[in-house]
């Protein structure tokens, strides 16, 4: 029999894939919808814009909710709204009805990194919730891989439409499979009700939790660079063929998964050393990417590094969510992902146009050495957010 604990970790990482699945189903249509609607690229690009920046900002006050008044019901809301908003893009006969249910998608999406660690935290042992929190990421990451080459497959078999409203409708058995489990799905441990909780106002001028936003912002810009630009700069910079670029990417991204997998077991058997697997393992990531950048290379050689270089940046990224589960207080586990992990979407939509101005401007080989150096300013919030923690934590204490 399945235990709880991994029906438990079924269901929110279901959940997850299809957040992030949804959240790329779009790109895949903007030429067939600049036909259909005769609307320009920038107008196209409005549409994901909504969708994730809607998300971005919509985490922190469904953070609060959360906390308040619990995960579930709005898991099941913003699953359900998601569903309906995609399929609902199958019936539109202008652009901006696409762009009012893209806003509204994003509104859905929003709930779920706030009510997925919510949830995660009430139900899952301590001694696996590495694990717990590295399948939740991994499925992430799968729904991003997913999306782009089933809506591309679908629309060529059965029309765009066709293909919207079916993958839109598939949220709906997930949502009732919620429903359904809702009683295995335990809550975060509530704070009393008597006792406030972490004002709006001291969440954003909290400063262990605004540097956590600017380690995981910092983090998220840098792997934007190398998913938008690693087969551009590689082919320009160093004559790798296309082919031969784009799986160094592959390898990259298939590294970062199971780069994920390994840190959630490892930061779950070695839990005292999770700071260290941060500082070593995302160190590793930025001096690999820097060699890709500046040394001379063969094709293969550059596949087997951006591997190396994935799977060391996917295993810091467990332990790292982890760190920010042992700082959020009780009961204010909502607010602290909601608004840190909002740093995830707005590092990768802001940086793939100023590294794309530097190659435009004949400067490609430098892309890689910003990544590297991202990733190492984003280590340094990370350490300054943990002694700022230990102090604060110092000062509770007397």
């Amino acid at each position: 029999m399945v235990s709880r604990e991994a029906r438990v970790n079924l269901l929110i990482g279901t959940g997850h894939f299809l957040s992030h699945f949804y959240s790329l189903c779009l790109p895949p249509l903007f030429l067939v919808w600049q036909r259909e609607f005769g609307v320009s690229f920038a107008e196209l690009g409005l549409a994901a814009v909504l969708m994730s920046g809607t998300a971005a900002v919509m985490q922190t006050p469904f953070g609060f909710l959360v906390d308040r008044y619990g995960a579930r019901f709005f898991l099941i809301g913003g699953t359900i709204l998601m569903s309906l908003t995609i399929s609902g893009m199958a019936f539109a006969t202008s652009f901006w009805q696409i762009l009012v249910l893209a806003l509204l998608s994003g509104i859905g999406n929003a709930v779920f990194h706030p009510a997925d660690y919510a949830i995660l935290v009430g139900s899952i042992g301590e001694n696996r919730m590495g694990r717990a929190f590295a399948l939740h990421t991994l499925t992430g990451n799968i729904g991003f891989a997913a999306a782009p080459p089933m809506v591309a497959a679908l629309t060529a078999l059965a029309g765009w439409r066709e293909a919207l409203l079916l993958l839109g409708l598939a949220g709906i058995p997930v949502a009732g499979a919620v429903i359904w489990q809702t009683t295995i799905l335990k809550d975060q441990v509530r704070r009393d009700k008597k006792e406030r909780g972490m004002s709006l106002r001291a969440l954003l001028l909290d400063r262990t939790l605004l540097l956590f936003f600017l380690f995981f912002l910092f983090g998220a810009m840098a792997s934007s660079g190398v998913q938008a630009w690693l087969i551009t700069v590689l082919h320009e910079v160093k004559g790798i063929e296309v082919t031969i670029a784009s799986a160094a990417l592959t390898a990259y991204m298939i590294g970062t998964g199971a780069g994920v997998l390994v840190g959630g077991w490892a930061v779950d058997r070695l839990s005292r050393y999770r700071e260290l697997f941060v500082i070593v393992l995302t160190s590793a990531s930025a001096v690999l990417t820097l060699l890709v950048g500046i040394l001379p290379m063969g094709g293969l050689v550059a596949v087997a590094m951006m591997l190396l270089s994935g799977a060391a940046l996917g295993g810091s990224r467990t332990p790292r969510d982890v760190m920010l589960k042992d700082v959020a207080a009780p009961g204010q586990i909502g607010k602290v992902f909601g608004f840190v992990s909002a740093g995830l979407p707005l590092g990768g939509a802001v940086t793939p146009v100023p590294f794309g101005f530097l190659i435009d401007h004949g400067h490609s080989e430098l892309v890689l050495v910003l990544v590297a150096a991202l990733l190492m300013v984003s280590l340094f919030c990370m350490g300054t957010a943990r002694a700022s923690a230990k102090h604060d934590a110092a000062v509770a204490a007397e």
